[in-house]
């Protein structure tokens, strides 16, 4: 799986929803190879999308399209100021990845000092926290492949999720945990109360 990340102060989030819609109808059907996505803007004004592709192939294909260029041309205009890509091309699902089910998802960004520990430490620690928290669908690893990563993380309700991010986590998960916190720097949070989530149809 190949994911791009694009994100930005967005100046209006419904117009930019709309522009989201409009190329789940009119562009997805004869993007090969697109996945599905997530996104939103959060309370703050910062939009973020997570665009799921088979290969990093299938994405290049789709951006050389001319009606994407067209479609991309408007949409960068609902943005103030730069838009960041990430372009990952290593990703690491956690359940089953990414969930049109999901009432909330929070995407973290930071960086890692050692993401093939980084890797090793979510799969240690996956099992005994999907028992201990059911509110988890799933969620996705996505690397930017210069220490960077972003990950998204889908939640049945964001109540649900804010309960759950209070319990004390098994005692099993927590060396894990504190591992991953030391090898974790510049932790940026963006929490989407109203995802927008697409699939193929």
């Amino acid at each position: 799986m190949f994911v791009q990340v694009i994100q930005g102060r967005v100046n209006d989030a419904r117009q930019l929803r709309a522009r989201m819609d409009q190329w789940v109808a009119d562009l997805s059907a004869t993007a090969v190879g697109w996945l599905g996505s997530t996104s939103g803007v959060t309370a703050d004004g910062t939009g973020i999308a997570l665009a799921r592709f088979e290969s990093e192939d299938a994405a290049r294909r789709n951006s050389d399209r001319p009606e994407q260029g067209q479609w991309w041309a408007e949409t960068a205009k609902l943005f103030d100021g730069d838009v960041t890509f990430h372009d990952c091309a290593e990703v690491h699902l956690m359940g089953r990845g990414g969930s049109d089910d999901a009432g909330f998802v929070q995407i973290m960004q930071g960086r890692s000092t050692q993401p093939e520990k980084a890797v090793e430490l979510l799969r240690q620690m996956e099992q005994p926290l999907r028992a201990f928290r059911p509110d988890v669908l799933g969620g996705e690893l996505c690397l930017h492949g210069d220490g960077g990563f972003t990950q998204a993380v889908y939640f049945t309700s964001e109540a649900e999720a804010r309960i759950g991010e209070k319990k004390e986590p098994p005692l099993e998960a927590q060396p894990a945990l504190d591992e991953m916190a030391a090898i974790t720097t510049d932790l940026v949070f963006f929490d989407l109360s109203d995802p927008w989530l697409h699939s193929p149809r």
